[in-house]
């Protein structure tokens, strides 16, 4: 039966906080955890981070007390959620172990909702997206063998290939070729609005996690690949945060971000095999109808509009975390080469991308090509795992050129 998180009453706001005995969690087992549950973890723990800092900037400009007391209050559920989720991953797992786990959610889930994307624009966003996502799973894969002498697979399972994407050499693009054009808040469908909102969460904590976690390594090569694919992370946030149409309003945003919450917790309490993880799923949602109740009241006295007027009338159909080696695979074989111009792709490097190669990689190799290069000193060759035969496109240049 379809669910409309707009028919139901959650747990009432009061009874909401949680003592330190409910928020220490149980935190999944390394090696034992169904590898989507760690990305669903991943995920929420992004969507979480998105929801408080949404509220923080909210609450910065709102003139208006007693709306900032009401932001305030959720806030601080939002910030408990947070911790219970993000708490689930295990202490046992390295920043490297969940690095992988990090990019293997960026391809597995960016990738499900290329799938699912309806519009054409926005779907080429994700497609362009996930292969550069794609690439960087296989750098640090390398990387982790190298450094921890333990293969990726341990980590994510044959459920998403390691193999070269679109080489992280050519991402480093001029900044003003990162900026989309927004969907149309008016005429784009709901479903739209929540993949964007979703891509972008994901991708904004993945930035985050590299900004802190690069510097901690002593080894050279991993300081310096941290340091790269995060300034890509920096270009893919600007790329799927300008999809957003910057016309919506504070208080349909409001609506959008715990609307989105419902669906991804509801989403991933329907798909879940963990039956605690699942357990606070079910709790978070139940959590989340009552703060969507508060902010659909919020925009009903404040904008004078009706949430349904922005907001589907059901959830679609739940997000899930499934194998994409078949997109992933056709999009090396007929996108590998393309860049952005403008707020468009095309197959040829341009004056602009190419003077951003050069001033960015200068005389010398980035580390995302040394890191193959060293890993090919120490054990003979590359790390790759390919569970459908050869790469696709094996005649391909590390350049990312088809000559």
């Amino acid at each position: 039966m379809a669910f409309n998180p707009l028919e139901h009453r959650g747990i009432p706001l009061d009874r909401q906080i949680r003592n330190w005995s409910e928020l220490n969690v149980a935190p999944v087992d390394p090696d034992r955890a169904d590898p989507y549950t760690k990305c669903r973890i991943i995920t929420m723990n992004g969507i979480e981070v998105e929801a408080i800092m949404f509220s923080h900037h909210f609450n910065r400009v709102c003139p208006d007390p007693e709306v900032k007391r009401q932001l305030a209050e959720v806030r601080y559920i939002e910030q408990q959620q947070q911790k219970a989720v993000n708490w689930l991953l295990p202490g046992q797992a390295s920043v490297l172990e969940t690095t992988i786990a990090y990019e293997q959610v960026a391809v597995d889930l960016t990738g499900w909702v290329a799938r699912m994307e309806p519009d054409p624009y926005l779907r080429q966003a994700y497609e362009f997206g996930v292969l550069e996502d794609f690439d960087h799973l296989y750098r640090y894969a390398n990387l982790y063998e190298m450094i921890e002498h333990r293969k990726a697979e341990k980590v994510i399972g044959d459920l998403t290939e390691m193999i070269p994407g679109r080489p992280t050499a050519r991402h480093h693009r001029d900044p003003a070729d990162n900026v989309r054009d927004p969907y149309d808040r008016n005429t784009t469908a709901p479903i739209s609005k929540l993949h964007a909102l979703t891509i972008m969460s994901a991708e904004q904590q993945t930035m985050n996690f590299y900004m802190n976690v690069g510097p901690m390594y002593m080894e050279p090569i991993a300081r310096q690949l941290y340091q790269e694919i995060g300034l890509v992370e920096e270009e893919h946030v600007t790329h799927y945060e300008s999809l957003v149409d910057p016309g919506e309003t504070w208080w349909e945003r409001l609506v959008n971000h715990e609307y989105n919450e419902c669906y991804l917790y509801h989403s991933f309490m329907e798909t879940e095999t963990d039956p605690g993880v699942k357990g606070i799923w079910e709790l978070h949602l139940n959590m989340e109808l009552e703060h969507l109740r508060i902010a659909c009241d919020l925009m009903r006295r404040h904008d004078g509009r009706d949430p349904e007027s922005v907001l589907a009338a059901e959830l679609p159909a739940p997000v899930t975390f499934e194998p994409n080696k078949e997109l992933v695979r056709n999009l090396l074989a007929t996108q590998i080469d393309l860049t952005t111009l403008g707020a468009g792709y095309v197959h040829e490097a341009h004056e602009r991308f190419e003077r951003m190669q050069r001033e960015i990689n200068g005389d010398g190799r980035p580390p995302s090509e040394r890191v193959i290069d060293q890993h090919r000193q120490m054990y003979g060759g590359e790390y790759r795992l390919s569970t459908e035969g050869e790469h696709p496109v094996a005649e391909l240049r590390e350049t990312g050129s088809r000559r």
